[in-house]
């Protein structure tokens, strides 16, 4: 996620929250797509994606994980066989599959509308650059 993106455009915490459940979603299916995971290895794997974990809540992610189970693209059941507290563990269902391959091709489409409006912004910079050079 874009560090600092809505930084100064009177966009508050709350804001940025929302941005990040929105990005956390398909990064736990993808990471559950890989293999079944407790909600503490997911915790830890989502710096790979750019969470910095002293910016969000770590209560996010279980909240994440119910809700995406009662929709069903997640479930989960209570491990057994650990030591110690009993963890639930986790698994993308095939609707949760189809729904990360959704928001995979809304991904794609929002990085090439960004690319665009980056490009017209370079260009427009390149071009005034060099009206202020024909000026002098």
């Amino acid at each position: 996620m874009p560090r600092g993106f809505g930084r100064g455009m009177g966009q508050g915490r709350g804001r940025r929250q929302r941005r990040i459940v929105k990005f956390l979603r398909p990064c736990l299916l993808l990471m559950l797509q890989r293999q079944e995971a407790y909600g503490y290895n997911l915790l830890a794997s989502l710096q790979e994606f750019g969470f910095n974990p002293d910016r969000y809540d770590s209560s996010m992610v279980y909240r994440d994980l119910r809700e995406m189970e009662n929709i069903g693209f997640v479930t989960s059941q209570w491990n057994e066989d650990s030591r110690g507290p009993q963890r639930r563990v986790y698994k993308i269902t095939e609707r949760g599959i189809i729904r990360l391959q959704e928001w995979i091709t809304d991904l794609h489409q929002a990085h090439q509308e960004i690319n665009t409006l980056l490009e017209a912004y370079e260009n427009l910079n390149i071009e005034n650059q060099s009206n202020s050079k024909k000026g002098e």
